[in-house]
């Protein structure tokens, strides 16, 4: 309920006039026509009340519509409104338009205005409800709003297109956008306003088809549509990224020669933007006189979408200010784009710039984080979260939990957790997923359990969760069943994902005639992921035959997919089909395709070292190979040998041993080691591809020799390594 608000909260304490003339209405009407201050008005209203004429409706009321007319701030006149007594019909309506096209005004005090007229029992007339509904979308107020449908139904005022109107805009600004569309659809008569509020209600609801098909029917109508609109169907376009449809309503604007304003030529920037299509969003752009901050910030989007961050930065660095959206378009950029140091420099040169950041800045500043797999700066970005009042948000929650735990801290993730006000279903998910992917498989399932008692229903999202954890724990009748109760207990329809889960479930397991089995009878064609998966399991076990048909159905829908065409050439290298390996290495170099090149990530002093193989950047690089050496001496005297079965080219053995030991995680390893003295702390890698079984067993043997704590976060999951053992069981 609205809280009316209180006269002597806003009327000032003024000293006591002195006695004046007897007043009359007539003398006090004069006064308030001349009056041109508020605090005039409260001399004036002080005169009333000592003449006892605040009884007076039509003195009060006047008092009200003065105040109008002065202040910018209408709180005064409602105090003095709120105060009158069942007031007249007439100057009540009047105030009421007054108040709701008066800037200042907030929508929640038009619906006051509203309510106590209600309540005194005045009457509305048909010029009334357009502003009170206007008041209600403001305030995103359904409940009021049904009820002034209700009023204007029983008062027959339903008939009009100005109240109609009104309607559909309410229903559409508070969400419920069918609502909308049945007002509108009994409407009589449609003018442009009215189909551009519909059109505009679908597209804020993301129903873009709804959109198109709406905005081909009023073409059908005789309605020429305005700039208005068509900057609501490109905003469509671009957000459903239908390029045809987009491209259609630019030739209709040339066609019918509409004058392109600012607003429309943004409109047409960002729709080619967003639908990737960035040489015709830059030829726009580069025709506008002025870049606003929209359009500047939408190309940024565009660009980072394609990996094209050079010009994104560009973009971003010529823009003449930049509010927060711009700069967490940029951090979000690099954060997504496997530049997460850049995102968190960005982030540090913001603040320096007194730019205060939103929670959407900080939901990409934690995804950074969490692909850094920096903990020291994940524990400094939470701090930051508390202290600039973020931690209240339950998406920034969401965020921290996936943060700790790609930062290697299933505990902090936890923390974080139970520490929640409020989870909803993606707290859940995010907890068994940080659960997955450092192999708890057990705690994960206590989590979807727990889930379960109270009541919150899992999503598709929280059963790639779950079948992710019993596939790296070797779970297959547990993954099984909860394959089955996705489908039979939540009816929810398996996607590729899920299908691709459980042909990795199989697969791990060395069931590769399960994992082809899934495939072969899936309900849908299996896309990359699925054969993707099915590849993966044939490498680890062996399996050269499917291996290599998996390989090359991948490859007739990705033909440059680098993965599978490295896998190929692994399956011909470990047959020695030499010949077949120099085809496959040709094609690739041919067509541009290289293999993703491998590198680690270890933080040490608040710093992010960064190696390739057999890397030679760092300023201690001879200190690092020096140490290798001490360590792979040290290792062979309790059993260490460098397996070279990884290293599939055609080199003698002593080179491939050269080769295995000059892998990055060995190189970060090594200066963890030299720099990080302390036995108590952990050392921590990050590794953007999966790691090798050499390099799994020197780690393994690392912990025991040098009694550390080594965690290995690979392209999969996370890998523990203490006193000579591995969390993952060598099942990985």
């Amino acid at each position: 309920m609205l809280s009316m608000p209180s006269l002597t909260q806003t009327t000032l304490v003024l000293p006591v006039l002195p006695k004046a003339n007897p007043t009359t209405t007539t003398t006090l009407l004069t006064a308030l026509s001349s009056s041109t201050t508020i605090a005039h008005l409260k001399q004036v209203h002080a005169q009333i009340l000592r003449s006892k004429l605040d009884r007076s409706n039509s003195l009060l009321l006047k008092l009200v519509l003065a105040s109008c007319v002065i202040s910018p701030s209408l709180d005064y006149a409602l105090s003095v409104f709120t105060h009158v007594s069942n007031p007249d019909a007439l100057l009540s309506n009047k105030f009421l338009r007054e108040f709701s096209t008066r800037a200042g005004a907030s929508a929640e005090k038009t619906l006051l205005v509203y309510e106590k007229m209600r309540k005194d029992g005045v009457g509305v007339d048909r010029f009334s409800f357009p502003a009170i509904l206007k008041a209600a979308s403001k305030a995103s107020a359904l409940a009021e709003g049904m009820e002034i449908h209700g009023l204007a139904l029983k008062l027959g005022f339903c008939t009009d297109p100005f109240v109609d109107t009104g309607l559909v805009r309410m229903y559409a600004s508070c969400g419920g956008v069918m609502e909308a569309r049945l007002v509108f659809d009994k409407m009589s008569r449609r003018d442009i306003v009215a189909w551009s509020i519909m059109i505009d209600g679908y597209c804020q609801s993301g129903l873009f088809d709804k959109v198109f098909v709406l905005y081909e029917e009023m073409k059908y109508s005789d309605i020429k549509p305005d700039r208005m609109i068509l900057s609501t169907i490109l905003s469509a376009c671009g957000r459903a990224g239908n390029l045809t449809y987009g491209k259609a309503i630019h030739d209709f604007i040339i066609d019918n020669n509409i004058a392109v304003d600012s607003r429309l030529q943004s409109s047409l920037v960002a729709m080619y933007a967003s639908c990737g299509s960035m040489d015709l969003a830059k030829k726009m752009f580069g025709m506008m006189s002025s870049k606003n901050l929209v359009v500047s910030t939408a190309m940024i989007s565009g660009y980072s979408k394609l990996g094209q961050l050079q010009d994104a930065r560009l973009t971003f660095d010529q823009m003449a200010e930049k509010d927060v959206v711009a700069w967490s378009a940029m951090i979000s950029a690099y954060a997504e784009s496997d530049w997460p140091q850049e995102a968190l420099r960005l982030f540090n040169e913001m603040q320096q710039l007194g730019v205060s950041p939103d929670y959407v800045t900080m939901l990409s500043v934690i995804s950074a984080c969490a692909h850094l797999g920096a903990l020291d700066k994940a524990n400094w970005i939470h701090i930051y979260v508390n202290r600039n009042g973020f931690g209240g948000t339950l998406s920034v929650n969401n965020a921290l939990i996936d943060m700790y735990a790609k930062c290697g801290s299933l505990g902090r993730a936890r923390e974080v957790f139970e520490k929640m006000p409020r989870k909803n279903v993606i707290s859940w998910t995010s907890m068994i997923n940080a659960c997955a992917m450092h192999g708890d498989a057990v705690n994960a399932l206590s989590f979807f359990n727990k889930m379960k008692e109270r009541n919150v229903q899992p999503n598709g999202v929280t059963f790639v969760g779950l079948l992710y954890a019993c596939s790296h724990a070797g779970l297959v009748d547990e993954g099984k069943k909860l394959f089955a109760s996705m489908i039979d207990e939540y009816n929810i329809a398996p996607k590729h994902e899920h299908y691709g889960c459980m042909v990795d479930l199989f697969g791990r397991a060395n069931l590769l005639r399960e994992a082809l089995e899934v495939v072969e009878t899936m309900p849908m064609a299996p896309n990359v992921v699925i054969w993707g998966s099915l590849m993966a399991a044939c490498r680890n076990y062996g399996e050269s035959q499917l291996g290599e048909f998996a390989a090359k159905r991948l490859l007739e829908m990705e033909p440059d997919h680098d993965g599978a065409l490295v896998v190929l050439s692994n399956i011909y290298a470990k047959e020695r089909r030499w010949d077949d390996v120099g085809k496959v290495r040709n094609l690739m170099e041919n067509s541009g395709i290289f293999k993703e090149r491998g590198f680690s990530r270890i933080e040490l002093n608040d710093e992010v070292h960064e190696f390739f193989m057999a890397d030679k950047r760092h300023k201690q690089t001879d200190e690092i190979y020096e140490n290798l050496s001490r360590v792979v001496n040290e290792l062979k005297l309790v059993g260490y040998a460098p397996n070279t079965c990884s290293v599939l080219v055609d080199l003698e053995e002593e080179e491939k041993k050269e080769v295995v030991l000059w892998h990055s995680e060995k190189l970060a390893l090594s200066l963890g080691l030299l720099i990080s003295k302390s036995k108590v702390s952990c050392i921590r890698i990050v590794k953007n591809l999966r790691i090798c079984e050499d390099c799994h067993t020197f780690m393994k043997l690392s912990s025991k020799v040098y009694e550390r704590e080594i965690l290995v976060r690979d392209r999969t999951r996370f890998h523990h390594f203490k006193d000579g053992l591995c969390s993952c069981k060598d099942f990985w």
